[in-house]
């Protein structure tokens, strides 16, 4: 990408928002796995704010996911009514700024600050499973019992695998992999034959993160969900799509700064720990159960494959799209078994 001054778009951003308060300095606190920047603003009035730049995706579901966070960070009851951080407004809507140009169609969200306090081990033992699995089966139960209050969303997994077979389609596109477009459009085929015939369109629809890499949120010493503030995967859907990244977090290879996304965590002991302690609290259905290869199929597809460079360094989207397309899918409908899993859940 060609150089493009991102302060200065940060800048213009915040003159728009509010140009009687003036900025003192800026300091990029991104993530170094992530394309998104992340800035603390420092005012000249001794406050600050936190700013995200990003080009990931369409302005449309940024502008949409972000205004459905906030509704939902308001109405979560206790004792997460204060977990999710709050974006800023403007009058009464939220504020986004976008920057468009010949080069770049990016969007500013501010952030108040929020605080931080445990970040999960590295590697979890047997009782830091449990007690994150029922932190987690609380918290969806609480995005359940509001999902009647948020805005409507308008992403649906059909529609962004639809979305992907029309890039593969699309002969002006200059696509990175491809001797691999059949695959793709294979496994794309694989995820709506399969969301239909499991009976996708009974899965309740809730708020989900996806992507709960311990990065992103913060616990109390005694494991309760404290605070969360990265958004980047937000969507309205089936929980399930959740529960590869805490199959992640609870496998025995634990947190490492080198990774992979196989499948395989998913098959783990450490894995159904997780689910027996959440199934106790608010219980999963077989047809759950059953989708969970599909939620793993959609989040390779659609935020490994084709959003990957647009999301991630080019480093880790080179290594994590290679991986996925020579070995995740091909292996996947041989490597998950849910049948381990129901069975530990009496289901």
């Amino acid at each position: 990408m060609a150089f493009i001054d991102f302060d200065t778009i940060i800048r213009q951003a915040w003159n728009s928002y509010d140009a009687s308060r003036e900025i003192a300095h800026i300091v990029d606190i991104s993530a170094k796995v992530s394309t998104n920047h992340v800035y603390r603003i420092s005012l000249k009035d001794k406050n600050y704010i936190v700013a995200k730049l990003s080009y990931f995706g369409k302005f449309e579901h940024f502008v949409e996911d972000h205004s459905i966070i906030n509704t939902l960070s308001n109405n979560l009851p206790s004792p997460f009514e204060n977990f999710l951080a709050r974006s800023l407004m403007k009058g009464n809507k939220l504020f986004v700024h976008r920057y468009k140009s010949e080069v770049i169609d990016a969007w500013v969200v501010f952030y108040r600050p929020i605080h931080i306090k445990n970040k999960l081990p590295k590697r979890l033992n047997k009782n830091e499973i449990v007690k994150l699995a029922q932190q987690t089966a609380h918290f969806h139960k609480a995005c359940d019992t509001v999902k009647a209050t948020l805005p409507k969303s308008s992403k649906t997994m059909q529609d962004d695998i639809h979305d992907l077979l029309d890039i593969l389609d699309d002969k002006s596109t200059k696509y990175e992999y491809p001797i691999h477009r059949s695959l793709i459009r294979e496994h794309c085929h694989l995820f709506l034959d399969n969301y239909k015939s499991l009976g996708g369109d009974k899965l309740e629809t809730i708020p989900v993160f996806v992507d709960w890499n311990i990065g992103n949120f913060s616990v109390t010493p005694n494991f309760k969900l404290f605070s969360r503030w990265d958004y980047d995967w937000f969507r309205m859907s089936t929980r399930m799509l959740d529960f590869y990244f805490f199959s992640r977090v609870a496998s025995d290879i634990g947190d490492k700064t080198v990774f992979s996304y196989n499948v395989d965590v998913m098959m783990e002991e450490r894995f159904i720990i997780f689910l027996k302690a959440y199934h106790k609290i608010f219980p999963l259905s077989e047809l759950e159960i059953r989708f969970l290869k599909e939620s793993y199929r959609f989040f390779i597809l659609n935020y490994v494959i084709k959003y990957g460079r647009f999301f991630f360094h080019e480093i880790f989207a080179t290594k994590l799209q290679k991986e996925a397309l020579e070995i995740h899918l091909p292996t996947l409908d041989e490597k998950f078994d849910a049948e381990p899993l129901l069975n530990a859940l009496d289901l």
